[in-house]
């Protein structure tokens, strides 16, 4: 998805809108969270949002032009959204029902160092010096904000289980971008999702529908429901495209460091409504994830490294020797 040369306007809205949408997920954290403790168990939440997202995305390109799509690219859809979709929201909102929203907002920051791991067995991407350094401050703070959590005697600090799956979802999304990476650019924002929702609702309802048959829905309060509606609405349809509308005019590197908005809305909000408590070794993790990550975010990429080697080697051509 090649981005767009901005002009000040279209820049403005673009860091407008990576903002906003890190800022709807920092928020969705404890919300989910909250809706989770207060009466939908996470397998109902992961369908409502799956079957939330699919219903959107698929009534918004009823309003766009018609993208067709090949059959062989219909059913290419169906493992990116096991990886990308099944495999992600199930780990993660799982895992966010088990562990602190703090806990799961942190471990979501360290995306992009299982995306350079990804690259460099798949897309064959170099790894630099720097890069490892990055993993290597990324893992550390990983293991100390487990340790924290397996030590801790307060469920609101965290629990070790809960940090692993939402850690398993990170993987599992980072494997879809180096997978499925050219199938993203190929379509538009809407389309991509509405095929990948529709096939993740058929994979999941054989696991999900008698949890969500089985709910009482009358006895789950007004607030519930609401917070519910966010995540779907908010969490999921808005906050994506308010992404990836983002990414078509700034740079990666830019839209990464804009993850760090997220912990830092959970962690307020998670502490004013009581469902979690923030230590020092959380904040010793936090440091150690951030600074992995922009190790690996501002590292250069293999055509960057390629690019540098050809100018270096452009003189030499333009000047032979005598």
């Amino acid at each position: 998805m090649p981005f767009c040369k901005p002009n000040s306007q279209s820049a403005l809205a673009a860091h407008f809108g990576i903002f906003s949408a890190c800022l709807i997920w920092g928020l969705m954290a404890p919300l989910a969270k909250d809706a989770m403790i207060s009466g939908i168990d996470s397998v109902s939440m992961v369908f409502f949002r799956v079957l939330g997202g699919a219903a959107l995305f698929w009534l918004s390109s009823l309003f766009l032009p018609r993208e067709p799509v090949p059959l062989r690219d219909r059913l290419l859809f169906i493992p990116a959204a096991v990886f990308g979709l099944v495999c992600n929201q199930c780990c993660f909102i799982v895992g966010l029902s088990i562990t602190s929203p703090i806990n799961a907002s942190i471990v979501t920051t360290s995306l992009p160092i299982f995306a350079m791991l990804f690259a460099f067995f798949i897309l064959k991407e170099p790894l630099t010096a720097k890069k490892c350094g990055g993993v290597a401050l990324g893992c550390l703070g990983a293991v100390t904000l487990i340790v924290t959590s397996a030590s801790a005697a307060d469920a609101r600090v965290g629990r070790v289980q809960g940090d692993l799956l939402v850690l398993a979802a990170q993987c599992s999304y980072a494997l879809f971008l180096s997978l499925f990476n050219h199938l993203v650019r190929k379509y538009s924002v809407v389309t991509v999702n509405k095929w990948m929702f529709l096939w993740g609702t058929l994979l999941i309802w054989p696991f999900t529908g008698q949890h969500v048959v089985a709910l009482e829905w009358r006895s789950v309060a007004w607030q519930t429901w609401s917070e519910t509606a966010y995540v779907v609405l908010f969490g999921t349809y808005l906050g994506y495209i308010l992404l990836i509308r983002a990414q078509r005019v700034l740079r990666p590197t830019v839209v990464s460091v804009y993850n760090y908005v997220q912990p830092m809305v959970s962690v307020m909000v998670s502490a004013l409504m009581g469902l979690s408590v923030f230590k020092a070794s959380q904040a010793l993790a936090v440091l150690l994830v951030f600074c992995g990550v922009w190790l690996v975010i501002t590292s250069k990429s293999r055509a960057e490294l390629e690019r540098e080697k050809l100018l270096k080697q452009e003189p030499a051509r333009s000047h032979p020797a005598i």
